[in-house]
């Protein structure tokens, strides 16, 4: 997590997904940019697949994926295995190579109000998605593109990927959904939204993957209301349940099984 923080990780039976095994590593990065939307220096962490150095002329895929409330850039790389679960992955041929990207989405307004997933929207779309298009081998259209997040991560998710399939066409939404009653009226306009737009949302996603970590989830009642204004509206999803509640065993089996579904 972002923060400074104890932890015990205890090895449990099915967990090896995310094991350090013998095979072709991929790196982690860490990059610099400036950002015009806050005009202060920023961070993020850039996953680059085995072969990336020696492999010059192959271009990529990329996943932006964002860390819960609390984390930050760090977040997915430390707690969540991301590098080890998708070495694993590409290694037995089950994810293609893929690059990703995690952004701190932290910003000066508080990320739960509407101008907070504003400006974040607006970081992601004008300066984190140019930053690694210009330093990163990218296949840069909506078919290559996919974004995700847990918690926070996945209402930052909601707000800036909704409206914007023809920049993402998959989009991955763990352990999250508008909270009630809090965040109903940025809800609302989103469904009105929604509502109006079915068919483009419907044809453009080619996954709109939704998963929680059971009913002790504590986003799981927000996540049930959201999912039924979905139904009613005929939006295409595909929901998972995988138990352990609101935790990072949870959201690495998430990366786990999202990954496995993008970019074939």
């Amino acid at each position: 997590m972002g923060r400074m923080a104890s932890g015990i990780e205890i090895p449990f039976q099915g967990g090896g997904y995310y094991a350090l095994r013998d095979v072709p590593h991929g790196d982690i990065r860490i990059r610099r940019y400036f950002s015009k939307v806050t005009n202060t220096w920023r961070q993020i962490n850039v996953y680059t697949p085995p072969g990336y150095d020696t492999n010059t002329n192959d271009k990529y895929p990329v996943l932006y994926i964002l860390h819960g409330g609390g984390e930050d850039e760090t977040g997915w790389g430390m707690q969540g295995k991301t590098d080890l679960i998708i070495d694993n992955l590409i290694a037995s041929k089950k994810a293609v190579p893929m690059i990703i990207v995690m952004p701190d989405a932290n910003m000066s307004i508080a990320a739960f109000e509407e101008s907070g997933l504003k400006q974040f929207e607006s970081e992601l779309n004008n300066t984190i998605i140019p930053f690694v298009e210009n330093n990163y081998r990218i296949k840069s259209d909506a078919d290559h593109r996919a974004l995700a997040g847990l918690s926070m991560g996945g209402i930052h998710t909601l707000y800036a990927g909704i409206k914007h399939t023809d920049l993402f066409s998959y989009l991955g939404v763990f352990s999250s959904g508008w909270i009630t009653p809090m965040q109903n009226e940025i809800a609302q306009k989103q469904y009105d939204y929604m509502k109006d737009n079915t068919t483009t949302i419907n044809t453009n996603l080619k996954q709109f993957w939704i998963a929680m970590g059971g009913k002790e989830d504590i986003a799981y009642k927000n996540c049930q209301i959201m999912l039924a204004k979905f139904d009613e509206m005929k939006i295409k999803y595909a929901y998972s349940e995988y138990p352990g509640g609101h935790s990072w065993p949870v959201w690495r089996n998430n990366l786990y099984n999202f990954s496995q579904l993008l970019f074939k």
